[in-house]
Formats: structure tokens, C-alpha cells, sequence
């Protein structure tokens, strides 16, 4: 069956340049600012806090695994929170590999391995969006053994290192998106899928995006009426369906440019385009330049 969630992770090409063990005791607090970079954590022992965009506290424990798609403004502490408030924390390098936060003594409180990861693809963004802000999964041990795979294999220099990382990677990011349970604040594509009815017009968009779709169509779909499928599509994803499907079109044509899949013609017909010029006319108002040229760009 077409995959939506896993289609997209696999566009997102993500990659794992950073991890870390890290070891807190006492009071501490570590505030990240503008990094952009997806966040990922799991806690090995013990327990933090952790705060998005001044949003009230929230508690993780032995056993949480945390996702932020795009970290721009995110803090963890010790816990309770309160008392850290006024604390800047940096965390140091131990010669056994092990970065510290808080009292540099003692037995730690809370063992967490963390790290950053990015994702190579163009539409990196655009696809991020359609993800929660924050993918939390409670006693999943399948993601504690992922992460500390994708830590073992990041310090490691052996043969396949990249590809294995990749892979892994994929793995894990599909694992944590369906094992989070969408809630009803979270827009992105997590939550379409979670509604059965809005589920089955997008399996669909993905499965052939080179139809003429229309929203009346997708909403046959949907067994829902065209005004009913338009807007509980709409709150549940966060942009409009026929948005949606321009968006993963463009999406899906950057990458067949990018991997010299076809002529202009056959990736045209590939995205629901009858023609090449009208492709380029497409994508040149979407992209803000011709696909001859985004392609000339990606051999430089």
C-alpha cells in the first residue's frame, strides 16, 4: 500500500552529523535559540524538563523520546524547572566521552542521549511543516534502541557509515511519526492520516500525483461532501488539499531533477503537467526559477 508518511521522510533525506551522551546533576539549564536544526532525544535515566517557544513545562522521563521537526526555540533543565529558571548551563566534554551539565561531581541524575539532525532535501521546509512541532513517544524501548544506534554508528568510522546512517535514520523518524498519537492540536500531515477519511484522498494524491485531480474528486475520496472534505482537511493539515498536492508535486519533480530522472516532458507528465512548457511555467512560479535552471544549478 502507498506509504504517504514514509515517502515524505524518505524525501526529507535526513542525516545525523551530531549525538551525544550527556549526564546532569543539580540545577541546570541549557536554553537553544535559532538552530533550526531537528532535535532528537531519548532519556536513558532519570528526568528534565523540557520547554517550546515559552510553553508551560513539559516533564520527560525514563524511557521518552522526543522529536522537535524545527528547533528555533526549545530549553531542557533539571527538574523541578522553577529553580533553574535563572540558570545558564554549558555542558563540558569528560575525557570518557561524556558531556556533563550542572554539578560536575557525583552520580548523574538524568542520563539523556541527544543529537542533531538535518535533512538534505530542497523542500526540507515544506515538508517539515507538514510534521507536529513536537513528536513525543512514551516507553517505546524499539526508539531507545534506534537512537542509540544512530549514536553508536555516528562515533564509529566503519565501512557504510553514511548509508547505514541513513537508513537508520528513516527508520527512526517513521518509527517515532506512528507511534505519536495525533492530537488534536497538532496540524501536519501526521493528523490527516489519522483521520480515516482524509487518509484515504491522501494516499491517494500520493500514489498518483500526475492526475487531474480536483477537490471534488478527492472528496469522493473521502466519502465526504466537497465543502465537508475542503475544510476538515484544511484544519487537519494546514493548508487547502489542492495546495497540498502543488506542494508534493513540486516536491516530487525537485527530486526527479535532482536524480536526472526522465526528460522535462516525462517528469511533466510524471506531476499532472500536459506539457513541458506548462510544467515549466509551474514550477518556475513555485520555485522562482526555471526547472532547466534549478537542474543546471544542481551540477554545479
Amino acid at each position: 500500500m502507498n506509504d504517504p508518511l514514509a515517502e515524505v521522510v524518505t524525501l526529507l533525506q535526513p542525516q545525523a552529523p551530531f549525538s551525544k551522551l550527556v549526564h546532569g546533576a543539580g540545577i541546570w539549564r541549557v536554553h537553544r535559540t535559532q538552530s533550526e536544526k531537528p532535535f532528537y532525544g531519548v532519556i536513558l535515566e532519570g528526568s528534565c524538563c523540557l520547554e517550546i517557544n515559552g510553553q508551560p513545562p513539559l516533564t520527560l522521563q525514563k524511557g521518552d523520546f522526543v522529536l522537535i521537526p524545527a528547533a528555533s526555540d526549545f530549553s531542557t533543565s533539571s527538574y523541578p524547572p522553577e529553580l533553574s529558571k535563572e540558570v545558564s548551563s554549558f555542558p563540558t566534554l569528560h575525557p570518557e566521552g561524556v558531556y556533563r551539565i550542572g554539578s560536575p561531581e557525583g552520580e548523574p541524575e538524568v542520563q539523556l542521549l541527544i543529537g542533531y539532525c538535518q535533512f538534505g532535501s530542497p523542500d526540507a521546509a515544506l515538508l517539515v511543516s507538514l510534521l507536529p512541532q513536537l513528536v513525543l513517544v512514551r516507553g517505546e524501548k524499539r526508539l531507545s534502541t534506534l537512537v542509540q544506534l544512530v549514536a553508536d554508528e555516528t562515533r564509529e568510522r566503519r565501512p557504510a557509515r553514511d548509508v547505514v546512517l541513513l537508513r537508520l535514520l528513516e527508520v527512526l523518524l517513521i518509527e517515532a511519526l506512528r507511534s505519536m498519537t495525533a492530537t488534536a492540536g497538532s496540524t501536519g500531515l501526521l493528523r490527516g492520516l489519522a483521520d480515516e477519511r482524509l487518509a484515504a484522498a491522501i494516499r491517494q494524491m500520493h500514489k498518483t500525483p500526475g492526475r487531474r485531480w480536483t477537490v471534488v474528486e478527492l472528496a469522493k475520496e473521502a466519502a465526504l461532501s466537497r465543502s465537508s472534505f475542503f475544510e476538515r482537511f484544511r484544519e487537519a493539515v494546514g493548508v487547502a488539499p489542492m495546495e497540498y498536492l502543488l506542494a508534493w508535486r513540486m516536491a516530487l519533480a525537485r527530486k526527479m531533477l535532482q536524480n536526472k530522472e526522465g526528460s522535462m516532458g516525462d517528469i511533466a507528465e510524471c506531476v499532472g503537467y500536459g506539457s513541458a512548457s506548462a510544467f515549466s511555467v509551474a514550477f518556475t512560479r513555485y520555485v522562482g526559477m526555471a526547472p532547466a535552471h534549478y537542474a543546471q544549478q544542481l551540477r554545479q
